[in-house]
Order: C-alpha cells, then sequence, then structure tokens
C-alpha cells in the first residue's frame, strides 16, 4: 500500500499513542527555533547599525535557544524512531519493528528529512558554541557572527519545513515500516555522518566569520586567531568522517576498494580540500597578517563547497549509494540556498575587497610563498574534482550526450597535484617567514630527502619494470615522514646538544608545531599504504567447493561451507573459510550475504583477516549451477595504513588546536557601535 502524506495530525493506533502529542510538540519546536532564527539575524545586526549593546547582546542567547528548540525537536524524533511511531511517515519508510536500536538511532539521520535535521542541529550547536565560548570576542563581531550563522540555519529550517517535513503523518499507518536501507545497517553509518556533519556544518562558521570581518570591517591577527580553532574543529572532524565512511565502504559494498571517485565521496573531498588550505592561510594572517583577503575567499568557498555537496546528496542529479533523495523540487531549493550564500558571499567579498590589501609583502622564497603554492595546488585539485563530479551533467544538459566519468580522470588529473603537494610540504615548513632560503632547507631536509630517493630507488629495484606507483608512493611516504621527523629534531636541537637537553627542549615544544609534524607524517602514513595496496594487491577469483584448499600469495585458503544464519531482521548465508600460513592457521572468516526481508534487497558483508601489515579480505559471492560457490579472496598489503594515517591526521589537528596560542585574545572594537567602514 502506498504510504499517503498528510500534514494533519491523525489518531495512531494504541501502540503509537504514547509519541502522537510529542510529535506536534517537536513540529511546534522546529517551527519556533525558525522564529528565533529570524530574531537571531535581525536584532543583533540592528544593535551593531543603531550602536544598541542589548540588541547587540541577545545573538548569545537567541542562539542557544535556538540550539535548544531544534535539540528538542530531534530528540522527539528520535523517540518517534525509538518506538516504531508509523503515524509519522518518515518512519513509516525508514523503519521497522524488528530493527535492532542501534539502527533506529541511526535511521533517524538515514534518510533525507532526518539528515538534514541532524544538519540543522549541528549548525545551531556551532553557534551555541561560539555564544558560550566566545566572550572574548567584541560583542560587535559576536554579534555579527552570530547573526550570519542564524541566516544559514533559519534558511534550512525554511527549507526544512516547507520542503522537507520530517514531522509529516499518515493518515492510515501502517502495521510496519519499510525498513532502513540494509547498505547503511552497520556500525560504521551509526557514525560516519555525524562526524562528516560536523565536519561539514562547522565549516559554517569559518563562513560567518568571514562574513562579519566583511560587514564589519575588519579582518586581522585577532579575527584569525579565533577562526582558526573552528576551522581546525571542523577539519577533524570532517578528516575522521570520510576515513569513516572509506572504511565502510571497504567492508561493506565487498567490491574491496578504499575510495571509488564516487560522486558524493568527492563532494567531502572537496570541502576538505578547501578547509585544509584555509587552515594553512590563516596561519599566515595570524603570523604576518598577509593572505588576508585571501584567507576570507577560501573561508566563502569551503563553506560553497560543502554546500554544493548537500546539493550533490540530495538533488537526485547523480546516482550513488550515499545520495538521500531524488525530488528535484528540493534540489532546486538547495541550488537556491547554495547560490544565496556562495553567490552573496562572493559579492560581499568584490564590494570589500578594498579592506582585505596585504600589509607587508614577503619575498618568493619564503614559508608565505610555500603555503600559497600549497593553497594554490589544493584548490586546483579540487576544481579538477568538481569538474570531474559535474562533467556528465554538463554534458547531458548542454551536449544531450550521456557520459560517465571514472576513476582513471580523476587518478590521472588529480594525482599529480597531490604529488607536487606532498613534495612542497616539508620544504615548506622549515623556510623562513618573510625572506627564506632555499640553501638552509636544502641543507636541513638533505637526510630525508637522500632516504626517500634511495627508497624510491630501493623499491624500483626488487619489484622490476612493473610500474612507478609503488617507488614514487613509498618515496613520498619515506620524504614526508622522514622531514616531520626532522623538523622536530632540528627544533629540539637533537645531536647538537645533550640528549636530556634535547628532550626538556621536546616537551617544552608548542603543541602547535609537533601537531603540524604529526599531521604531515599522516598523510605518509596514508600515501604508504595506498600505494603498497594499490601496487602490490593479489586478487583470486575462482568457484570453489566445500573442501577446496588453494594458495593466495603465500597464504592457504580453505573453504569448510555455507550455512544459514538467522539475524534480528534478516536472513545470512554465511560462507566459512579457513586461512593458514606456513601449516599454521591463522584465523576463521566468516563472509556473509544477508537479505532483509522488509527491504527486499540483499547486501554483502566482507570478512578480513586484519594486521599492520596486511589484510586478507573475503567475499562470498552467488552459488553457481554445479553447486559449487564464487569466492573473492585478496591479499592487500599495508592496507590499514590508509585509515591509519587519516587518524594520526587528525590527531595532530588536535594537538595544534590543544596549542595555548591558539585560544584568541580579545579582539577589539567597540563595545557596539555602527559598522565600521572599509579602510
Amino acid at each position: 500500500m502506498a504510504l499517503q502524506f498528510e500534514k494533519g495530525a491523525q489518531q495512531p493506533s494504541a501502540i503509537q499513542r504514547p509519541t502522537c502529542a510529542m510529535i506536534e510538540y517537536g513540529h511546534f519546536s522546529l517551527s519556533l527555533a525558525f522564529v528565533i532564527a529570524l530574531l537571531q539575524l535581525s536584532i543583533p545586526l540592528a544593535g551593531i547599525r543603531c550602536g544598541w549593546s542589548t540588541w547587540t547582546r541577545s545573538a548569545d542567547v537567541l542562539s542557544i535557544l535556538q540550539f535548544v528548540a531544534v535539540a528538542f525537536a530531534y530528540v522527539v524524533l528520535t523517540i518517534a524512531f525509538v518506538q516504531s511511531d508509523f503515524s509519522v511517515a518518515l518512519v513509516a519508510q525508514h523503519s521497522h519493528t524488528a530493527k535492532p536500536l542501534i539502527y533506529k538511532l541511526s535511521g533517524v539521520w538515514g534518510n533525507h528529512e532526518g539528515s538534514m535535521l541532524l544538519w540543522i542541529l549541528v549548525l545551531t550547536l556551532f553557534g551555541a558554541a561560539i555564544a558560550t565560548t566566545g566572550r572574548s570576542l567584541s560583542i560587535e563581531m559576536r554579534g555579527a557572527v552570530l547573526a550570519v550563522q542564524a541566516a544559514v540555519s533559519g534558511t534550512f529550517m525554511a527549507y526544512l519545513l516547507w520542503a522537507s517535513n520530517p514531522f509529516w503523518r499518515l493518515s492510515a499507518p501502517p502495521l510496519d515500516g519499510g525498513d532502513l536501507n540494509p547498505l547503511l545497517q552497520d556500525p560504521g553509518l551509526a557514525f560516519h555522518p555525524p562526524l562528516l556533519y560536523l565536519g561539514y556544518v562547522g565549516l559554517s562558521v569559518a563562513y560567518s566569520f568571514a562574513i562579519a570581518a566583511l560587514l564589519i570591517g575588519r579582518v586581522d591577527v585577532a579575527w584569525a586567531k579565533w577562526m582558526r580553532p573552528w576551522v581546525l574543529v571542523s577539519w577533524i572532524f570532517l578528516t575522521l568522517g570520510i576515513a569513516a565512511g572509506s572504511w565502510w565502504a571497504y567492508y561493506e559494498l565487498g567490491w574491496g576498494g578504499w575510495w571509488f571517485w564516487d560522486p558524493v565521496e568527492n563532494a567531502s573531498l572537496i570541502p576538505w580540500l578547501a578547509a585544509t588550505a584555509l587552515i594553512h592561510s590563516a596561519i599566515v594572517v595570524e603570523k604576518r597578517e598577509s593572505l588576508k583577503g585571501w584567507t576570507v575567499l577560501l573561508a566563502i568557498l569551503a563553506f560553497s563547497f560543502s554546500l554544493l555537496g548537500t546539493f550533490l546528496v540530495r538533488s537526485g542529479v547523480i546516482t550513488s549509494v550515499h545520495s538521500f533523495a531524488s525530488d528535484p523540487t528540493r534540489g532546486v531549493f538547495i541550488l537556491g540556498i547554495l547560490t544565496l550564500f556562495s553567490g552573496g558571499g562572493l559579492i560581499l567579498f568584490a564590494l570589500r575587497s578594498g579592506m582585505l590589501a596585504p600589509r607587508d609583502a614577503f619575498a618568493w622564497v619564503s614559508r608565505e610563498t610555500a603555503i600559497v603554492s600549497n593553497n594554490i595546488l589544493l584548490i586546483v585539485a579540487a576544481f579538477v574534482v568538481i569538474v570531474g563530479t559535474f562533467w556528465p551533467l554538463i554534458a547531458e544538459l548542454f551536449m544531450g550526450t550521456s557520459l560517465s566519468v571514472g576513476p582513471p580522470y580523476f587518478n590521472k588529473a588529480f594525482t599529480p597535484f597531490f604529488v607536487a603537494i606532498a613534495v612542497v610540504m616539508p620544504f615548506g615548513a622549515v623556510l623562513a617567514w618573510k625572506r627564506g632560503s632555499l640553501k638552509p632547507a636544502f641543507r636541513l631536509m638533505r637526510v630525508p630527502l637522500a632516504f626517500a630517493l634511495m627508497l624510491g630507488v630501493l623499491v624500483w629495484s626488487l619489484q622490476g619494470a612493473s610500474g612507478v606507483l609503488a617507488p614514487i608512493g613509498l618515496a613520498l611516504s619515506g620524504w614526508l615522514m622522514a622531514g616531520s621527523i626532522f623538523e622536530v629534531a632540528h627544533k629540539i636541537r637533537l645531536g647538537r646538544i645533550p640528549i636530556g637537553q634535547s628532550l626538556s627542549w621536546l616537551a617544552r615544544l608548542p603543541r602547535r608545531d609537533l601537531g603540524k609534524a604529526t599531521a604531515h607524517a599522516g598523510v605518509g602514513l596514508s600515501i604508504l599504504g595506498i600505494a603498497a595496496m594499490t601496487a602490490w594487491q593479489i586478487e583470486d577469483i575462482r568457484a570453489v567447493n566445500p573442501g577446496d584448499s588453494y594458495k593466495v600469495g603465500k597464504f592457504t585458503v580453505e573453504f569448510r561451507g555455507v550455512d544459514q544464519v538467522m539475524g534480528p531482521n534478516f536472513v545470512s548465508t554465511r560462507g566459512e573459510f579457513s586461512l593458514s600460513a606456513d601449516g599454521q592457521e591463522l584465523e576463521r572468516l566468516y563472509p556473509e550475504k544477508r537479505f532483509y526481508p522488509a527491504a527486499r534487497s540483499q547486501t554483502t558483508e566482507a570478512a578480513i583477516h586484519e594486521t599492520l601489515s596486511r589484510h586478507v579480505y573475503v567475499v562470498l559471492g552467488d552459488k553457481r549451477e554445479d553447486g559449487s560457490w564464487s569466492a573473492r579472496v585478496y591479499f592487500k598489503p599495508l592496507a590499514s595504513w590508509i585509515w591509519l594515517g587519516a587518524v594520526v591526521m587528525a590527531l595532530g589537528a588536535m594537538l595544534g588546536l590543544a596549542d595555548g596560542r591558539s585560544r584568541a585574545p580579545l579582539i577589539p572594537g567597540r563595545s557596539a557601535g555602527r559598522i565600521a567602514r572599509a579602510d
């Protein structure tokens, strides 16, 4: 029976009655949050304009109230999922009584409407965090930032209330629901979207700081010090969210890859590249009060790219396992939001560009130049991904041609830029500010450079002429990791003073410097895993019968048979494989094919033997006509280092965030005065 939507509430069955009134309260609370957002947008800006400090200060209270109202609405929707209230259309479409509790909770955001409510919840959370932690900001700056944040949250609330209301009710509730997409019924999907949203949405804070600075007419060291920690927080969550999504796709989809250049994967990578550039650019504003215009532009672009990702996921213009919606009306609405905030921000940037002129120049050889070079490479790489992602859509709209852009394009177009970034990073980290010299940098980095070159030559000679991916990848990895170590060793004067004194210097080393070296080393770890797994992977695909034993690399795989296992809301066909090496059994592996009756769909669950040095990845295929089973076994050397590197990158950023120098001072200015004119 087709689900019919109604905005009016109907009397549900006795099972759903406990949450009936609560649903209306949740709907009202979301509507109230929208009204509060309008007040938070208008009252503080009027206070800044007219010099009324009380009005300007109201932004703090309003942002907290807005968060409380949205949080209440989210809790109400969560209760509806937990209690299987099928009078709510969203619950009826995306939940089921037999579904485990964890997937009832994650099911709240495993759909378009619920995920948008989570998006707004995170938006308001960041606004409330600014209000409660931003007391050292001047009143007018804080008021302007929170007003811009309210403009973003209010616009998305309008979209949710009028185009994607999660509280719509059914006139005839079904006895049971349609179930959550089986691909999303995995622990990884209980963590991946919230992490990703904290990263995506956190970039709205950078956008709000940029627009507020343009409105007030102040972009300086204190402004950069206040914005950069928020960008770091967003970057940490975005990094962990992308890594969690990559790991989920690796073991859940059964194809054995860690990145497929799926359009929605690209949609998370694009803002990550822009945020990486923004972090480094903000450092230059802090240190030298240069690159102010570039930093403001990057803040606008980074959030614009996150909105672009939202459009990709929810517009229906692309097909992906990640996409939530295919309603073109919703896509037009989100495209309007993207145009409003991206276009409006860029127009304001153009109008106020005169106030962003740099105060001090820097030489061609300097740390500033290295950062600018890396930033340009990062942004060009982002646009390469954008072009490849949108080109099929452009070709269909304007040329009437249906085509696809796959991994070969991205690998060839994106990889050279990332290699260039990796080459520049260690040199840039040791160059002096304003005026540097290549000679001291080369002298300091001669050992890491020699180590990297020797590692590349060694790998080339050992593997023979079977490709350059592994030699180049391992050389870059060695260059980044050794460069990070030598950078720290230079700062603590290792080998030039007694070891005890060097360790004392290490303990006093600013955590920002240690964090930078750690994050750069994390990039090297990920490159190591990518290069090794891609170049040296072994794949074995064959038909097997119970009792068959065969070799995959140095491992012996024995297929022991298949049995049926009942899950809470699925039926599993589970294979059993024995993995041995040198006559010793290492592990029993149990890959599965799960069938979900409610959703009438099937998923593949890979089984993985994991160590730091390798993965042995086993997938059970379909049963053949002769009674045998298809089986795929992959040997993937150093695969874990891909995701370990991402974690190390995030840890490095956390170290930088913990540095006391990241705690911004008071942004000076009038307690609440008229908007300053650009100088």
